[in-house]
């Protein structure tokens, strides 16, 4: 006789339960199919092929550890129960006490609603530990383990499914020198070891790495090594650094060395005129530009060291070839002053022949290197334009558009900006066009933001690493992973001083004509906080005043002379005793002083001379009161425009 519905039924579930409690008391999923390849004793690494769906994290423990886990959940249910029933006064006391919560359940609310309260502000927090705590770990599974999980796993035949970080064992930090990247591969060695080794590499950026196959048992792997590293320290004392630098050329100063110590430099005469650091806090910025710098000094060029901060590069301060600007008006008033020089040196450009100034870089004048600490403080020239400013004058800072200016000049002018950025954004650069005036960039614990931002040509993008002075020079559309010459204050004061007169030209005396003399390391530019003209040098087709022509026959300029017409029509200048404007004064008297500086004395200095009169708006002052003035002002050592204020 056959069973009937109800005995089958009974049957099924007696089963169903008897190996529900056997998968439960053996750790084996509950369902009783399989979604990893997770034994009894070694956890999981790669989802099986028939599963479907997202897997549980509990799936790639080991059988043991699953079983351990369920056991002590029903040993701690059962020990609470039996306590529970083992304790008769405190049954007697609870359904006293649930008695009087039926007849006035009042406190029982109040409880609930101060226990849920206290529940939900303790998940809120543990929540937000733990999201602060794990943020680094998801940020680096979702930019690189899980971007090299989908291009490897089709190559390796492992489920898309299966969880990047139970076979991709990558560090944070493996960018570091001594990192070590474990893969592990499957057993049959069915795939093409070539091409996995060729996508690790480029979905993890690295260069200069080894790839070791093991491929024996059944422990298979790959190990992932960097074989050449740069130099984990450079300093002007390590063996041979000295010789290094000295063999530098004038125009391509040594940033650091590369791996397999290959120099690293950027020619400001081939590759770019500019360079642009960006870095945040703590990254170096002020040690790069210390290197570069004095080595451009070393070698003869002038360097303007505009420091926003004041105290970036003390080194600087009173080494000759150098003018340290640190007050808002030093630093308006020289950027103006700048693109005036570069602006006169195009116009003695057009002048030559095409190839007079490949050959004669010099006859422009110095080399002039621009240090402006922090462009992201920019938007001090412009609210100091807004505070001195007056009727008439440009609503837009000329500091701004000198800077802007100068960016745009050629190489040939030998202007260079060495700018540096927290955050080298458009805005805070002046313009995106502004920013591609720099073809050579140098990142420094840069995010994947700032890299996208400003190099998104360069792909993939390199892991940023916390290794003190390591940078990436970035340059023609590669990134080179260096490590920065570190030289110490002194170091760098010693090295911009040690040059001898012939190194401390822009030209050797014997390149020079005879009628030409080589040029120094004086400050090329007037003194705008002098009332005294500068001393008067030689004519040379850099200085020569009037129009300038060509000597076909040699391709050098020669000075014309102003025609008396034009000195005739020269204005005279007013007694010492007349009553002029700010702009008059400035014109006539002060012609070495910037109109925008006298206005931000008139309103900063309590020794600026008091107004004798005013003409509608405008006040009026004697002539001679603002050059003495002028003359007793505080003044800077020579070749720099610190007064200490």
């Amino acid at each position: 006789m056959g069973q009937s519905k109800f005995d089958r039924q009974v049957e099924e579930t007696a089963e169903a339960l008897a190996f529900g409690i056997g998968r439960f008391l053996s750790g084996r999923p509950m369902d009783g199919v399989r979604k990893t390849n997770a034994t009894f004793w070694h956890p999981g690494t790669r989802v099986l092929p028939k599963a479907e769906a997202p897997v549980r994290r509990s799936a790639y423990r080991p059988g043991w550890q699953r079983a351990a886990l369920r056991l002590s959940g029903l040993a701690a249910t059962g020990s609470a129960g039996y306590w529970a029933l083992g304790e008769e006064e405190r049954r007697d006391t609870t359904l006293t006490t649930v008695r009087g919560l039926i007849d006035d359940p009042a406190p029982l609310a109040a409880a609930v609603q101060t226990g849920g309260i206290t529940a939900v502000s303790a998940a809120a927090v543990g929540g937000a530990v733990y999201g602060l705590a794990t943020r680094r770990r998801r940020e680096f599974t979702r930019e690189w383990l899980i971007p090299l999980h989908e291009a490897i796993s089709v190559p390796l035949g492992i489920p898309e499914l299966t969880d990047p970080r139970r076979y991709l064992h990558v560090p944070r930090n493996f960018a570091d020198d001594d990192a070590e990247i474990r893969i592990d591969v499957p057993t049959h060695m069915r795939f093409n070891e070539d091409l996995v080794a060729d996508l690790v590499k480029k979905k993890l950026a690295l260069e200069n790495v080894s790839f070791t196959w093991r491929r024996a048992g059944a422990d298979t792997h790959l190990t992932v090594k960097k074989r050449q590293t740069p130099p984990k320290m450079l300093r002007l004392s390590d063996p041979g650094v000295r010789e290094i630098l000295a063999k530098m050329p004038e125009s391509a100063p040594l940033i650091g060395l590369g791996s397999g110590r290959r120099k690293v430099s950027v020619d400001l005469d081939a590759d770019s005129p500019h360079v642009l650091i960006s870095a945040g806090t703590g990254g170096g910025k002020s040690t790069i530009l210390r290197t570069i710098c004095c080595q451009f000094i070393h070698n003869g060029a002038h360097a303007y060291v505009l420091d926003f901060k004041r105290i970036s590069h003390t080194w600087a301060r009173g080494v000759p070839g150098v003018t340290y600007c640190r007050d808002i008006a030093d630093i308006h008033d020289a950027l103006i002053r700048l693109a005036q020089e570069g602006r006169r040196r195009l116009a003695l450009a057009e002048q030559f022949e095409d190839d007079v100034l490949e050959r004669e870089p010099w006859r422009v004048g110095p080399r002039l290197v621009i240090l402006l600490e922090e462009v992201n403080a920019t938007p001090q020239l412009k609210w100091y334009w807004a505070k001195i400013r007056e009727s008439g004058d440009p609503k837009t800072s000329p500091a701004v558009d000198a800077l802007g200016q100068i960016l745009f000049m050629g190489r040939q002018v030998r202007l260079h900006v060495l700018l540096v950025a927290q955050s080298a954004t458009a805005r805070a650069i002046g313009g995106p066009e502004m920013r591609e005036n720099f073809a050579t960039r140098i990142l420094v614990r840069y995010t994947l933001n700032a890299w996208r931002m400003l190099v998104p040509e360069v792909s993939p993008i390199p892991m940023p690493s916390d290794h003190n002075g390591r940078v990436q020079v970035v340059t023609r559309g590669r990134a080179q992973e260096t490590q920065v010459l570190n030289l110490s204050n002194a170091e760098a004061r010693a090295w911009a001083m040690s040059g001898t007169p012939t190194e401390r030209t822009t030209g050797s005396p014997a390149q020079h004509p005879p009628h030409t003399p080589a040029p120094t390391t004086a400050d090329p530019l007037a003194d705008a906080h002098s009332n005294t003209p500068a001393a008067p040098a030689p004519l040379t087709p850099a200085t020569a005043p009037g129009p300038v022509a060509v000597d076909t026959s040699s391709g050098a300029p020669t000075a014309k002379p102003t025609p008396p017409a034009a000195l005739a029509a020269a204005p005279a200048a007013e007694p010492d005793d007349a009553a002029v404007g700010l702009r008059t004064a400035q014109q006539n008297h002060l012609p070495g002083i910037t109109l925008a500086a006298l206005r931000w004395a008139r309103a900063n200095d309590p020794d600026f001379p008091a107004p004798v009169g005013k003409r509608g708006a405008e006040f009026l002052y004697h002539p001679g009161d603002l050059k003495r003035w002028a003359r007793n002002r505080p003044r800077a050592a020579e070749g720099g425009t610190d007064f200490g204020r």
